[in-house]
């Protein structure tokens, strides 16, 4: 489900975006553009495309198998329904978002998102190819299971990621107080920052109230610039190195496990 789905419309107003933030950076913040790696998150980004319509197509199915063992169907038309659903998914994006980080089986896909060097807005669609085999997706199907119609959850998760896109900026500063509820860029900043200090924390997708609750919020702080990137770099800007870079290395300490529970412990346990 952590994949691009976007409309003509809001097509436009990212390019939009994306030139208007590539002319701060160059005439006013004068720190440069990575063009190399702009064309990898481009690229990497139409993967993500293709492989997601097709586990999406497998998703689709999955879940509305699921939806008929749901013993209430919460109305779709109501409002309030609406209301509780987002407040429901922004949860299981925050517990999917976490052990995203925290489970190396799952990191493989999501590391994806965490290789740009240079914190752009074209880093947003910068996503993995492996969500249904990661098993991502699992964090949703409570939802369902509750009652949520599949087409609201799916639609809940495409307006998260919509709004998560304008997190991936330098451009924007800190504002206020709406730092206390939403996520912001000055948030997410700090959660793609590869500095050991800054590491695992601000996991929320919209909001960032479940960080305030469960203690994983950290704060910008000027005095500690942020480096982003993986703690380990891939070293390529090759879209089938970064797609599948993770993996590679994952598989490669998993056939060098001694036994299964061994292996076992490596695919679950921390990257």
């Amino acid at each position: 489900m952590e994949r691009l789905g976007r409309s003509p419309g809001f097509l436009l107003v990212m390019l939009v975006c994306v030139l208007l933030e590539w002319l701060w950076r160059r005439r006013i913040a004068r720190v440069g553009y990575d063009g190399r790696g702009a064309l990898a998150s481009l690229a990497v980004g139409i993967g993500n495309v293709l492989a997601g319509a097709l586990s999406g197509l497998a998703l689709a199915s999955l879940f509305a198998a699921i939806s008929r063992l749901a013993p209430v169907h919460w109305p779709v038309r109501d409002w309030r329904v609406w209301l509780a659903g987002f407040v429901a998914v922004e949860f299981a994006y925050y517990g999917y978002h976490r052990c995203s980080h925290t489970i190396r089986w799952m990191w493989a896909n999501h590391a994806v998102h965490h290789t740009p060097e240079q914190m752009t807005l074209l880093s947003a669609v910068r996503l993995g190819w492996t969500h249904l085999l990661s098993f991502g997706w699992v964090f949703y199907v409570p939802l369902v299971l509750a009652g949520l119609d599949p087409r609201m959850v799916f639609a809940l998760l495409a307006f998260d990621l919509h709004y998560q896109f304008f997190l991936h900026t330098e451009a924007v500063g800190r504002l206020g107080v709406l730092e206390w509820v939403l996520n912001t860029p000055a948030h997410h900043r700090v959660h793609h920052a590869s500095n050991a200090e800054y590491l695992d924390c601000n996991y929320g997708g919209v909001l960032i109230v479940f960080d305030r609750m469960f203690g994983t919020l950290r704060e910008e702080r000027e005095e500690q610039p942020i480096r982003y990137g993986l703690a380990h770099p891939l070293d390529s800007q090759r879209p089938l190195v970064i797609a599948f870079g993770e993996w590679r290395r994952l598989a490669a300490d998993l056939l060098a496990a001694p036994d299964l529970r061994a292996a076992c412990r490596i695919a679950l346990g921390r990257p």
